[in-house]
């Protein structure tokens, strides 16, 4: 199973990665083949141009292209999801997502953010064709803390939502394609032979 991160923080250390990180070590230890797409190190001028002959943007819409997971987070602005964000989904073909499982993700000030995932996130990536889109997971400050070190780390509330959004990804996606793995490809009937 491939999983595409997407961060659509557009800073490089920030709540918002380390949430998508959390989620992001979880899926590799289920056996889950990540990679990463940070918005934030794409050409800012070829994003906002919509220059998808750009090597960067070709890139990103590539990497979407081969996921079968999307994991997608941003941090809440206003009640809605980044700017940065919203640029690179609007250079994504219209169907970008087709046949695809989304796990969005955000993170805010307070929980009176909380529905940006619905009303502002969840409409855009059901344009772009999603075939399912786990319920999101909020967390706010408190729930990814800054450590003295200066790591995040994400508190048991939000792990164990991360735990349930993962063991439904594993099972709707990976697990199916290992049960179809090892059996013969179908055989149509005009092409049977048989000899008596």
């Amino acid at each position: 199973m491939s999983v595409l991160l997407i961060a659509g923080s557009p800073s490089e250390r920030s709540r918002t990665a380390a949430l998508l990180e959390a989620a992001g070590q979880r899926l590799q230890t289920r056996g889950a083949l990540v990679d990463r797409l940070r918005v934030r190190d794409l050409s800012p001028q070829a994003l906002l141009l919509a220059d998808f002959g750009h090597r960067s943007i070709s890139q990103a819409i590539g990497q979407v292209a081969q996921a079968q997971v999307i994991v997608v987070a941003t941090p809440v602005y206003k009640a809605a999801y980044s700017g940065v964000l919203k640029v690179f989904l609007d250079v994504l073909p219209q169907d970008a997502f087709k046949g695809k499982t989304v796990l969005p993700l955000a993170t805010g000030g307070s929980p009176h953010h909380m529905l940006a995932l619905d009303y502002a996130l969840r409409p855009v990536l059901q344009a772009l064709g999603s075939k399912h889109i786990l319920s999101g997971i909020y967390a706010t400050d408190a729930q990814v803390t800054l450590s003295p070190e200066g790591s995040y780390h994400v508190d048991a509330a939000i792990g164990a939502r991360l735990d349930e959004a993962v063991h439904g990804i594993v099972t709707e996606t990976l697990q199916p394609a290992l049960a179809h793995a090892g059996r013969f490809a179908p055989v149509h009937f005009s092409q049977v032979r048989c000899s008596v």
